[in-house]
């Protein structure tokens, strides 16, 4: 059950095959994102047919200074409901400081507690020296790598319009003291449904190898909403009993219209 909440956005990845391939995540500027923003997701448990709200997760940009730079102060929290805190109580904040001018981490912060599991890690990125400093020691880092929270917000300045359905997007992710090569893999353009209402969506697939929740291969699906924004709509995938879905409930200050809603609920 580790990374209850945060492994459904974006964590998940991190068991994809650590093979080498050119980085695609570099150069990108923000456009998709601003100071003020909030998302808020619920995570849905489905089994024996029924889906049952376990937990929600929460993301917030700040915009602050970091060694005289000005930073975006990226947080993800995740937590399950006190109803079921007895069974399995998750505690997580994840923070980011990304240089606002490249999307680059300098800076990143794991602090977890899930059902007796805790751990933290803090960790400073030289991206002139291609290095990472964390609590255990220094490691070498190829170009333009990224941290889990990093990543999300740099992935949703990805221009899709450059990809056809079915072309895979490469890039390198540093957590546990490791590198990890990771893609998604594009599968186009549609609508979807969610608890929150009816949206255009961009989706696509991380590879996952079999482990103790995820099954094997492309068995993620992640939906962003097709417009400037690029919010996480919906992320469903089967795990090892059962399945989860995980919607967007809420937001506040997008930095452009919400014009993918086609109808709200």
């Amino acid at each position: 059950m580790r990374y209850f909440i945060l492994i459904f956005l974006l964590v998940g990845l991190l068991h994809s095959y650590p093979v080498k391939a050119q980085s695609e995540f570099c150069g990108v500027t923000n456009g998709s994102f601003q100071p003020g923003e909030q998302i808020t997701l619920k995570v849905f448990y489905r089994l024996s047919g029924v889906y049952v709200g376990a937990g929600e997760a929460t993301f917030n940009c700040l915009l602050e200074k970091l060694g005289g730079k000005d930073v975006y102060h990226l947080v993800g929290e995740g937590k399950t409901y006190r109803a079921y805190d007895w069974f399995f109580k998750v505690r997580d904040r994840y923070e980011s400081y990304v240089d606002t001018a490249t999307l680059k981490p300098l800076k990143f912060i794991r602090n977890v507690s899930e059902g007796g599991y805790k751990i933290y890690n803090n960790v400073t990125f030289n991206q002139a020296q291609n290095t990472a400093t964390s609590t255990n020691g220094t490691f070498k880092v190829p170009d333009c790598v990224q941290d889990v929270i990093s990543a999300v917000y740099y992935a949703r300045n990805i221009d899709f319009n450059k990809y056809k359905p079915n072309d895979k997007i490469h890039f390198d992710m540093f957590l546990d003291d490791e590198v990890y090569n990771i893609y998604i893999r594009y599968m186009g353009k549609e609508e979807v449904n969610t608890k929150f209402g009816k949206f255009r969506a961009i989706r696509f697939k991380p590879l996952l190898i079999k482990g103790t929740m995820f099954q094997g291969g492309e068995q993620m699906d992640v939906w962003v909403s097709d417009d400037a924004n690029k919010v996480p709509l919906r992320i469903q995938s089967a795990i090892s009993v059962g399945s989860i879905v995980v919607d967007m409930i809420g937001y506040k200050n997008l930095r452009h219209a919400f014009s993918s809603l086609i109808k709200k609920r």
